[in-house]
This record gives structure tokens, sequence and C-alpha cells, in this order.
């Protein structure tokens, strides 16, 4: 038997208000408990994860989208410009374009964020989530009209622990952030299917604009309108299908530009770069582990790398092939009693496709992020039963789907807080990230670079060696070796590491600087001048690089070309300490006292009590001191 009418919204031209769920109360008591019971939910979101605060973990790209990010650093309305302005290459981001995301980083650094007090960022990313969870609610509650059933299904998306990724690892700020626009986008759209408001419609366009600047994958929202428009809308027709080409266009748009900066930036494999039973097994494998790790979220990670060899030998690879073959004509043949099942699933699939890696952007076979927007689809199919079972049964029934929903949410609770613990530390998360992958090169790698950050020289150098013999074509693997042993002071191997990094990745512009210290170290300064400018070539926004630059120019007695090289990087890096430090000291040389003072002025404004600058403060006005006599009459 199909749906009943009650949970259809109207044609466009209708002017009839639609029909509440039977057992649910319209009008202002209806929404009375809804306000309290969002109230109550995002409560219970903020208790149990709250331990996302205290969180230590430095994750992954952490460093490249804020740790050393210069404009991320640099606060102000032109870098906000900058931001929006590189489209097709961000400078200090690998990958797609993402204004909005960096925007909301450089702001929490604004507000005091830093690698040693974190609680800005986590502080807004909880916020995200917490909001992302109340739109969740009220998106459930416009579609099926129950304030009980889009409360409770509510809480089990924000108490998940397939959640807890995008709270703590303060980079994907863009996954709660592009979600929050999306979910108005949403929202704003069944409104407007609802009073056919122009404005809502155009708050719906300007709401997935948002999304898209935040993370690229939000792009897949047109046809998720259409799935609506299908079920449980109940409004598909040829009016609505033109309704979305604005929709189309932005979308069309956006994945130009992602392909764009992606690859100008990054990594992007297409169709053609994989074998051939790739896509398939991948599409397999992604429609049934996801709903896997909802029902049963045990051995989560941010790293579940891909099968070798991808194929059916692969368990998760065949689960997925036979569940696949099972759900789709189950699915089909669910069409003669209801839309809701396959709706819903293909809501979720469709959002998750941008994720899947048709078009590839990262080594992994599936990350639990991925799933945080996609989730949707399938919290509608459970908001609509509930929304039936209330309609159906009396108060003890309803009593015992509460009771029922509220012990699933406390076991997902408990289950998020022992989850979020693994975050507390660098070290904990990658040991156990390696647990679940132990030759994964990325994990052993990122491992090792937090261990040679606490000085583990040691360690980190033997975890790079194992994650080589993994995967031998590993540019980072090999820099990040080359980083360790010449802290060591083996500079002729840093040397051949950094060179094996270039020619893997040419585009890797960091690797020619840390290759020239380490020529300069060696005494090759010739060479570690032209490794610098072809660095400078690759990527012209590096610090270092000028820096170097100037400190080579400056001990051949090029003292202009030196001064000149240290004001490019203080002007790539406004808070780059070092480079003012070295202006300051080669302007002293040269005699221009004047110049020097306004130098280490400045230098102490962006580090006031860092003692080098102190120190080339004092000799600077000691210096005038002593000239000014001779300047008098």
């Amino acid at each position: 038997m199909n749906e009943t009418p009650q949970t259809s919204i109207p044609p466009l031209n209708s002017s009839a208000s639609v029909p509440a769920v039977p057992g649910s109360t319209p009008g202002r008591p209806q929404g009375v408990v809804l306000v309290v019971l969002c109230v109550l939910v995002a409560a219970a979101v903020l208790l149990v994860h709250w331990p996302a605060m205290s969180s230590k973990a430095i994750a992954f790209d952490d460093s490249e989208y804020w740790i050393q990010n210069r404009l991320v650093q640099t606060p102000g309305w032109s870098t906000v410009a900058q931001f929006f302005r590189e489209v097709r290459a961000p400078s200090t981001v690998q990958g797609y374009y993402q204004p909005l995301t960096m925007v909301s980083l450089m702001v929490d650094w604004a507000f005091g964020g830093r690698p040693d007090n974190l609680w800005p960022f986590h502080c807004t990313n909880l916020t995200l989530h917490t909001l992302d969870t109340v739109l969740v609610t009220l998106f459930l509650y416009l579609l099926f009209r129950n304030v009980w059933a889009a409360a409770l299904i509510g809480l089990l998306f924000g108490v998940h622990p397939l959640t807890v990724e995008p709270v703590p690892w303060i980079a994907e700020r863009k996954t709660t952030l592009a979600a929050f626009f999306g979910l108005w986008s949403l929202i704003a759209f069944v409104l407007y299917a609802r009073k056919s408001n122009w404005l809502l419609y155009c708050g719906a366009l300007v709401a997935f604009v948002l999304s898209l600047l935040c993370k690229p994958t939000a792009i897949a929202i047109p046809l998720l309108l259409l799935i609506l428009d299908y079920w449980p809308l109940r409004r598909l027709s040829a009016r609505a299908v033109v309704e979305k080409i604005p929709f189309l266009i932005v979308a069309g748009v956006s994945a130009i530009i992602t392909y764009k900066s992606q690859a100008a930036t990054s990594t992007i494999y297409l169709p053609k770069d994989y074998p051939p039973n790739w896509v398939p097994l991948k599409l397999c494998h992604d429609l049934i582990f996801y709903p896997c790790k909802m029902l049963w979220p045990a051995n989560l990670s941010s790293h579940y790398p891909i099968p070798e060899p991808f194929d059916l030998s692969q368990p998760m690879l065949l689960a997925g092939v036979i569940g696949t073959a099972i759900l789709v004509p189950l699915l089909l043949l669910s069409l003669r009693w209801t839309r809701s099942l396959l709706a819903s699933w293909l809501f979720f699939f469709v959002a998750l496709l941008p994720t899947i890696g048709i078009i590839g952007f990262s080594n992994v076979v599936a990350s639990d992020k991925f799933a945080y927007f996609p989730a949707l689809g399938l919290l509608m199919l459970l908001a609509f039963a509930m929304a039936r079972l209330w309609k159906h049964w009396r108060s003890a029934g309803r009593i015992a789907v509460v009771v029922v929903v509220l012990g699933a949410g406390v076991a997902e609770g408990l289950a998020t807080r022992r989850h979020l613990a693994l975050w507390q530390s660098t070290e904990g998360l990658y040991r156990h990230m390696l647990s679940i992958a132990p030759r994964s090169a990325p994990m052993l790698t990122h491992l090792g670079v937090d261990l040679a950050e606490r000085g583990r020289l040691d360690e980190a150098i033997e975890l790079y060696r194992q994650a080589l013999a993994s995967d031998p074509g590993y540019y980072v693997t090999y820099h990040n070796l080359g980083v360790a042993l010449a802290r060591q002071g083996q500079f002729e191997e840093a040397t051949r590491c950094f060179g094996m990094t270039i020619r893997l990745r040419p585009t890797y512009a960091i690797a020619y600087s840390n290759l020239a210290r380490a020529l300069a170290r060696l005494g090759k300064a010739d060479e570690a001048q032209r490794v610098l400018e072809a660095g400078l070539k690759v990527d012209p926004y590096q610090a270092d690089a000028y820096f170097g630059l100037g400190v080579l120019l400056g001990e051949q007695g090029q003292l202009d070309e030196a001064a000149a090289r240290f004001r490019d990087a203080i002007r790539v890096n406004a808070g780059f300490v070092n480079a003012y430090i070295a202006l300051g000291r080669t302007l002293m040389a040269q005699g221009k006292f004047d110049e020097a003072l306004r130098t280490f002025t400045d230098a102490q404004r962006v580090a006031p009590r860092n003692p080098q600058v102190e120190a080339g403060l004092n000799a600077v006005k000691t210096a005038l001191e002593r000239r000014a006599p001779a300047s008098q009459p």
C-alpha cells in the first residue's frame, strides 16, 4: 500500500496546507514541543562530544590547513579576498577550492587559536556539529510533521560515533560547515515546495552556493532535491526538474573549479587511471560499508586503506558485491508498496557519490567523515518509519519506541566517548589507526612525524623506512625521512631523500627548501641557490625559500639582494620573525639604522618577547645613539 497523503506536500500551484501526520499535534503546542526537544537534543550532543574540547591530536592535513598556513595566520580582509580570489590554484592548501572553510579557520586563529590552544577551533567544530544536529531534526520534522520522530532520529545522528571525526579533527571544519549550509539549502527548499515563496527558493540556492564554498562534495544537492520531489514531497514533474536548472548550473561551475584546482595543486585520478573493475567494486563496497558502520560502529578510523589486491579476494569487497546484489532488487521490489525505501537509499547513495572515488582525490577506500551528510538519507527512512508507528500505536507503544531509541542513543554515546578518547593525543590516534591498517604508509609516516617533532628521531626514522618498504612511491615519506636525517646531521642521505621527493612529486615545494638547506650545510651554496630558485618557480609563495636565498646572498656579501629576499619572505608571511631579524641585521650591516629600527619595531609587534628581537632593537638603538653626536652642528 502506498504512503498516506498526509506525508505529501501539495503541488506547486496548490494553496492548501499540508495535513499533519496523524498522531502529531499541529499548531503552537507542536512548535513549543519542537523547540524544547531541539534544546534537549543539542544538550545531549554537547554532553556526549564534550571531550573533543580537550583533544590534543593533530591529524593528517592540520599542519597544511592552519598550523603552517600563512594566510590563516594573517587575519584580515585582504586575506579573505585572497582566499576567494585563488580559484584555480589555492596557494596554501593542496586540493580543491574551499574559501569559506579557510576563512572560518582564520577567524579562529584571530580569536587565539594556536597549536598550544586548540579551544577556539574545537569550540567552532563542536558548535557546528550541534547546529547540524538541530537542523537535521528540523528537516525531518518538516518532512514528516512528527516532533518526536524528528527529535529522536536527530539525537541518533548527533551522538553517533560516525560523527566524531569532523569534531576533534580541526581541518575537517569543511565537513561540518558544508553540512550546515547544505542542510539550510534542503530546509529552505522544503519550505519553498510547501509555500511556493521564491525568496525561499533563492535562499535554498544561496545556501547551496555557500555549502560548495566550504566543500565541493555538496555538489550532489540538486539531485537530492529531485529525490525529495519524488519522495516524500511527491511533486516530481517537468516543472520541478526545470526549477533545478540554476542549481545544476552552479553545480557544473563548481565541478569545473574543483577539477581545475585539485589538478593544479594535488593529485586527481580519472576512471581511465584505474583497472576496469575499480568503479563497480568501489560503488558496491561503499554502498554496503557505510551502513554496516552505522549499524555496528566498531573499529572506526579516519583512514581505511585501499585493499590490495582490489578484487573479490578481499572480504569487504566481496561482501559489498553480494550485499548490493541483494539490496538493489529488494529496493526495486519495494516500489510495489512504498517509495520510501528506494528514495532514502538513493538519497544516501547520491550524496555519497562525490566521495566514492570515481574521480579520485584521496588514498583511502573509505573515511568516516564521508558519511556525515549522506547519512541523512537513511535517517529520513527511520524518521518516516517512526512517524508511521507513532500514528498507529497508542501510548504504551510510543513509550516503548522512545525507550528503545534512547537506549540506542545511550549506547551510541558511550561508543562515541570511547572513540573521542583516541583523539586525546596524536600518537594514540595514529597507533589506533595502525592497529586497523598496520602496513599503511600514510599512517606510519604521520606517526613518524609526531615522534620526530617530540625528539624521538630514531623511532621516526624506523617508521619511515617501514612505510617506504610498504609503499616505495610515497613521496611524503621520503621528504620526512630527509628532514629527520638532516636533524641528525646526515646531510648526504637527506639530500638523496629530498631529491627522490622532488622526482616523485615535482610540485612539492617545501622539498626544494629543505634540499637547499641540506646542500648549504654540505658547502654547496651555488647548488642550493639554484634549487631555491627552482622551488620558487613551483610555488612563489614560499617564505622559507625567500629566506634561504637571503641567507645565501648575505653570506656572499650581496646585501641589497639579501635584504630584498628577506622583504619577500615578510611579504609572503607577515609573521615570519626570523625574516624580520635577518632583514634588520642586514640593514644594520649596510648602515641603514633608521630602517633597521623600523624593522625590529615591526618584529617586536609580531613577537613581543623574542630575545633576538629585543637584542636587535637594543643594538640598533645603541648604534643610533652613537651616531647622534656626529650629526650635531
